[in-house]
């Protein structure tokens, strides 16, 4: 019986030693694939412009080697946790693997229901021309203010403020007025009148007196103008959603642990 046993014990260890020979891993030895030199000479081609000679190809090769041999000694000290940088390039590459996923070529069904379901993203804004004096809230401005405006009325010349953006304004989107001077100054310009001074009207820097000369209208444009951008939002879009799958399919595999007596 003990024969026997020593039998099975021989072989087994012998089964696992050829293993180990045959899947052990030298840190020390590096292989350079083909692919990867081809893709180099191919990435450098593009940037100068034409084939290297035989020294920059050699170049090439002895850099590659070089990174390899300093990435490992990284990897040996440890130098790869707990870094951010390294975290975040790595998140980033397999977030382009999962967008890889996404066919380049939508159907134009495809197009026009993304179109008319994200009908905000394309609309044009309505654009105005205009004028203003400006009084900064430093310097009294809500008194300056409502006296320049009896001062226009009576072609008195004006005394204000300059204005760090300028002072004429020429086919501004209602868009970028609110967010260069607020929700509520914009909201004058629905329905304004035109050539004609309105205010005092607030903002956060102080009080203004503006002259609105021209209108145009914001409308829906026809998917066929902006074809070119439903194309790359759609794409998109649809990588966005790759990731997030992906992220909701793996999720549950973790294990996530934060103190809960943290303050920050």
């Amino acid at each position: 019986m003990k024969y026997k046993l020593s039998i099975f014990f021989i072989i087994g260890l012998t089964l696992y030693l050829i293993d180990i020979g045959l899947n052990s891993y030298d840190e020390k030895e590096i292989y350079i694939s083909d692919q990867e030199i081809i893709s180099l000479v191919t990435a450098w081609k593009s940037q100068v412009g034409r084939n290297p000679n035989d020294d920059e190809i050699a170049r090439i090769i002895n850099n590659l080697v070089e990174e390899e041999i300093l990435y490992r000694e990284a990897l040996k000290l440890g130098l790869d946790r707990e870094d951010r940088i390294i975290k975040r390039r790595l998140a980033q590459k397999i977030s382009f693997l999962k967008q890889e996923s996404v066919p380049d070529s939508p159907s134009n069904d495809d197009l026009i229901k993304y179109f008319n379901d994200n009908n905000d993203k394309y609309f044009i804004d309505s654009k105005y021309t205009f004028s203003h004096y400006f009084f900064s809230s430093e310097n009294n401005s809500i008194e300056r203010s409502s006296q320049a405006f009896k001062d226009l009325s009576n072609r008195i010349p004006i005394n204000s403020d300059p204005f760090f953006l300028g002072k004429n304004f020429a086919d501004v989107s209602i868009k970028k007025i609110k967010s260069e001077f607020g929700k509520d100054f914009s909201s004058h310009f629905i329905n304004v009148e035109l050539n004609k001074w309105i205010g005092p009207i607030e903002s956060p820097f102080g009080h203004h007196i503006i002259y609105v000369t021209n209108y145009t209208e914001g409308y829906l444009p026809n998917i066929t103008d902006v074809l070119k951008q439903v194309e790359v939002d759609f794409l998109q879009n649809k990588r966005d959603e790759a990731i997030e799958n992906y992220l909701n399919q793996i999720r549950s595999e973790y294990k996530i642990y934060i103190n809960p007596d943290l303050q920050i």
